[in-house]
């Protein structure tokens, strides 16, 4: 706004004491102030109130003004409610320096103008963003991607001074501010993602506040506009107020659906504000925002069809046992599309991915293929987008992912630098754990790499039978490799409950009951002394006791339970009952 409006304005109270050739300087906001050097809470463009406390005597005029010129502030206004009329001395220095003055009549509160000012900057900020973000929809929308959400993300900052990111439901960073600083760490990233998830578990409506340490953000969905990204025009900003406004699938929402078909997909815009007390003109901007972001969505989504048509057709293949000379002729098509410029047929691993609802009742196939080809992005993977470079099917409920791999020289099976089961259970246990809400389960198996058609169908096998031993552990979030079906553990997991209880129970509950009774320490007695191989020098010494103590023990462990661990069948038994515990 321009200071012309503010002096127009009967009710803020303001007579111009000097800079009438100034009053079409911008306003850019507003600042209160009695210090006598206020300069490092000013940024420019500010219109600074001030009730003349730093003003002992004609000197002090000077160098105040001197300040605020050089802070580039737009103008100053005096209150008269101290001294009566404004001093001559600052009448004087704001002439000298071209720096336009006002006085505000003694019954007009700082607190008035301070609003009146805030009111119309935000609404001019909020209409300038809105025509430009209208601009970039319409740009979108009719041809190439105009820029994708970054543009728009620094659009926000720059005209709405509020710093926003991109995040998808696993809490990959998707898009951020390039003009913001700092990117947000990926620990925030998915404290923010799992905030959002359990929010919308819970039918809050959004926008939806998380605190991560000391900093605020407000959380909006961005959910799937349902339109072809060649769609002639997008629906415009929505006018609903926040007290009108359903959330998709809320309770109560008009032709609400299932929230858990889409919790697992949609991005969300993490904006570092708190959104609760802003005005419905705001949230309005911000929810246009979100529709947005939404289209550049709809456009990454309808890319990926081409690599799902692949991954598919691939599938089909080996699951109907056809002949490998086939199969490898697909993924020679696959190849180039998935990692173009390859000069060598890369490595494979096959990735499987289950969702399962305690009540069934959802087609769970096309939420686990979404959700894996944001899990298998490769946070390190450079270009415009690293999922271009996987390729996700799903059968019934199931999501199976082909994921190349560049053959490097001197690699014997390309598994090192591929997808591991322990690296994706990291990267997602706690966003998706919140998003699954006690009532859901994701389930990841990982294959060994295989350089072939012919190995693709084992490759399959293998990653479902992983998945399988995964399914077998407690947890929401779940994940196993191909390097744990070679082990003892591949069996454990299919051992029925109630024969795993009364297992560890003969076993080991004698011995957890001696050590209630009387702090003996047997069970980790136990354990040092099987990690040991049985070596009593070597478990004394791990467990800083002398050699006899450790043999009263072992002789104690062996009278209570009627085993004998010179054996090598009552060690295994031993060993099974304490993986089982």
């Amino acid at each position: 706004m321009r200071l012309r409006a503010l002096l127009d304005t009967d009710a803020l109270g303001l007579g111009l004491l000097g800079g009438e050739d100034e009053l079409d300087r911008a306003v850019r906001g507003v600042m209160t102030t009695d210090l006598r050097d206020p300069s490092r809470y000013l940024s420019g463009g500010e219109l600074v109130l001030t009730g003349l406390a730093w003003r002992r005597d004609a000197t002090d005029s000077e160098p105040f003004v001197r300040i605020l010129v050089q802070a580039g502030v737009a103008a100053l206004a005096a209150g008269e409610a101290e001294l009566g009329d404004v001093p001559e001395d600052l009448v004087a220095a704001c002439a000298r320096h071209r720096l336009p003055l006002f006085a505000v009549h003694e019954s007009v509160a700082f607190a008035t103008i301070t609003e009146h000012v805030v009111r119309q900057v935000s609404g001019e900020r909020a209409g300038d963003l809105a025509a430009v973000v209208d601009r970039h929809r319409r740009m979108m929308t009719s041809g190439p991607a105009g820029g994708g959400p970054d543009v728009v993300l620094d659009l926000l900052g720059s005209d709405l001074d509020l710093r926003a990111w991109v995040l998808s439901p696993t809490g990959r960073l998707i898009a951020g501010p390039k003009t913001a600083g700092p990117s947000l760490p990926s620990d925030v990233c998915a404290k923010l993602a799992a905030e959002q998830l359990a929010a919308v578990r819970t039918g809050r409506r959004g926008p939806h506040r998380a605190i991560v340490g000391q900093t605020t953000f407000s959380l909006f969905p961005i959910r799937s506009s349902g339109r072809s990204p060649q769609a002639p025009h997008l629906p415009q900003v929505p006018q609903t107020s926040r007290t009108a406004q359903h959330p998709v699938g809320a309770p109560g929402a008009p032709g609400a659906r299932d929230v858990r078909e889409s919790v697992l997909s949609d991005w969300l815009l993490a904006v570092e504000a708190d959104a609760g007390d802003w005005a419905d003109e705001r949230l309005d901007l911000l929810q246009g925002v979100t529709q947005l972001i939404a289209v550049e969505r709809d456009r990454r989504d309808a890319a990926r069809s081409v690599r799902r048509r692949l991954a598919q057709e691939v599938l089909e293949l080996v699951q109907t046992g056809a002949a490998p000379a086939e199969i490898a002729a697909r993924l020679r098509v696959a190849a180039p599309v998935l990692l173009p410029g390859l000069g060598t047929a890369p490595h494979w691993q096959v990735v499987v991915a289950r969702v399962e609802w305690e009540d069934g009742g959802l087609e769970a196939g096309p939420v686990a293929q979404s959700l894996l080809e944001e899990i298998l992005v490769d946070p390190v993977a450079t270009g415009p987008e690293p999922s271009d470079r996987i390729a996700v099917a799903h059968a019934g409920d199931e999501a199976i992912a082909l994921v190349p791999l560049p053959a490097v020289p001197g690699e014997h099976d390309g598994a090192e630098t591929g997808v591991l089961a322990d690296a994706l259970l990291a990267a997602v246990r706690e966003p998706l754990s919140a998003g699954l809400d006690g009532d859901g389960r994701l389930t990841l198996g990982v294959s060994a790499a295989v350089h072939s058609a012919e190995g693709l169908r084992g490759a399959l096998e293998e990653a479902r039978h992983a998945r399988r031993v995964a399914a077998a552990r407690p947890g929401r979030v779940c994940a196993a490799g191909h390097q744990e079906l070679a082990s003892h553990v591949l069996l454990l997991p299919f051992v029925p409950d109630d024969v795993r209880r009364a297992f560890t129970a003969r076993l080991l509950d004698p011995l957890r009951d001696y050590d209630r009774r009387h702090r003996a320490e047997l069970i980790p007695t136990l354990e040092a002394f099987l990690d040991c191989d049985g070596s009593w020098t070597r478990c004394a010494s791990r467990l800083h006791l002398h050699v006899n103590t450790l043999r009263y023990r072992v002789g104690r462990i062996e009278q209570l339970t009627s085993r004998d661990l010179s054996r090598l069948e009552d060690k295994l038994d031993f060993f099974l009952a304490l993986r089982m515990s």
